[in-house]
């Protein structure tokens, strides 16, 4: 019984691209390092804790802490799926 109903289900649930392919990953990429250059200019305490190792880069990401840097790739993450499942809604991807 309950094999059935999900049948039912299955055939009308929209595709919503659970399959993963090179296509997304420069949007991924593009709104991490956006928010990573956003976000430790906003962050009260960007510099609290160690300093996260991007040499060429630090002063451009404004020298963020580990815990700065994992919290601006989270944020890139919540920003960059919803754009990439909106462009495959659409068609564009």
């Amino acid at each position: 019984m309950l094999s059935q109903i999900l049948f039912a289900v299955q055939a009308t649930v929209p595709n919503t691209g659970s399959e993963w392919n090179w296509n997304s990953a420069p949007i991924i990429t593009a709104s991490c390092l956006l928010c990573l250059f956003i976000l430790p200019r906003v962050i009260e305490e960007p510099h609290v804790g160690q300093k996260m190792p991007l040499q060429p880069f630090s002063s451009l990401f404004n020298n963020p802490s580990v815990g700065t840097f994992i919290a601006c790739m989270a944020a890139g993450h919540v920003i960059g799926i919803p754009v990439v499942l909106g462009l495959r809604n659409l068609g564009v991807l």
